[in-house]
């Protein structure tokens, strides 16, 4: 179906899930992968036969490696991911810049563009997240994905003959995380926590939800977005919001351990206690439908090896 594919951020976590998993689609199609590595680990790419071009795409010449070869399909999802890099002009600079130059040579020239948004967009408003509402970043990250979705709007409009989609990450967990750190998902670092021999840390009294959705649902809603018929831009979740609880539970279930959480103040006054992606339009124009439940994406994590 493709001849070459562009993954930019494809040392990343969902960037690698994505990339092993088109390799196992279309074992015929040209993978190309842009990184930098800052926020991406070699690790992540073992087994990966593609091309690998290591450098900044906010700067990268992309004539200079693509000029006259056909790209069918990028997939954007490089992007500085830590919210807590408080610099505002090192996350929108990167973030902005590299989508602009991408948009910048791929005008014209019938290629279909897949770019990650984010939930975080949204901002503090608790319950259900709906695409229509408006825009209320809380950092400058998720400022930087409003500036991604607005460049996309913009680009959409006067290239109408391109597709050009986003989606809105919602929290997602699974193998290849771990480089992460801190900002890897919850779900690891609390496993973590309890392989250490500590009690599970989390907020009091862990009833906040959160729309946790595998990486293999995202990655495949990822690939779905490739075939929309129409530019948009759309959630990428669950639909199913879990507790904190729910989480600790799980982990002693698949663990076989017996851990209470231990429940410490937030210190945070802006604090979602509700995040759910509303899925009516996702489903509609993707043919989405996550297939992990949380049970059954920690039992996944788990068997995969990469839970520790």
């Amino acid at each position: 179906m493709y001849k070459h594919l562009l993954v930019t951020g494809g040392a990343g976590f969902v960037g690698s899930n994505l990339v092993h998993e088109l390799a196992k689609r279309f074992p015929d199609t040209d993978l190309t992968i842009v990184d930098d590595f800052r926020s991406g680990h070699f690790k992540n790419l073992e087994g990966y036969k593609g091309d690998l071009i290591a450098g900044d795409l906010a700067q990268l010449d992309l004539k200079r490696y693509f000029g006259g070869r056909k790209i069918d399909l990028v997939f954007h999802l490089a992007s500085i991911t830590d919210t807590t890099d408080h610099n505002q002009f090192h996350q929108a600079h990167d973030n902005i810049e590299s989508w602009r130059n991408l948009l910048n040579y791929f005008e014209g020239r019938k290629t279909r563009l897949v770019y990650a948004s984010s939930a975080a967009t949204y901002g503090i408003a608790a319950g259900i997240n709906k695409i229509d509402q408006p825009p209320k970043p809380a950092n400058v990250y998720a400022f930087s994905k409003v500036q991604l979705d607005n460049l996309a709007r913009r680009w959409a409009r006067e290239n109408p003959s391109q597709v050009i989609v986003g989606l809105r990450y919602f929290n997602v967990y699974g193998p290849r995380e771990t480089h992460k750190g801190p900002a890897s998902s919850m779900i690891l670092q609390l496993a973590q926590q309890i392989r250490r021999g500590q009690p599970p840390r989390i907020f009091r009294h862990g009833e906040q939800l959160r729309d946790f959705v595998y990486v293999k649902d995202i990655v495949n809603c990822t690939i779905l977005a490739a075939r929309a018929r129409a530019s948009g831009i759309y959630n990428a979740g669950s639909g199913l919001p879990r507790t904190f609880n729910d989480i600790v539970a799980n982990l002693n279930r698949v663990l076989k351990t017996q851990w209470q959480p231990e429940y410490i103040d937030n210190p945070h006054i802006h604090y979602q206690p509700h995040t759910e992606a509303d899925l009516v339009h996702t489903t509609r124009a993707l043919r989405y439908k996550p297939k992990y439940t949380l049970e059954t994406g920690i039992d996944d994590y788990l068997a995969s090896g990469f839970l520790v």
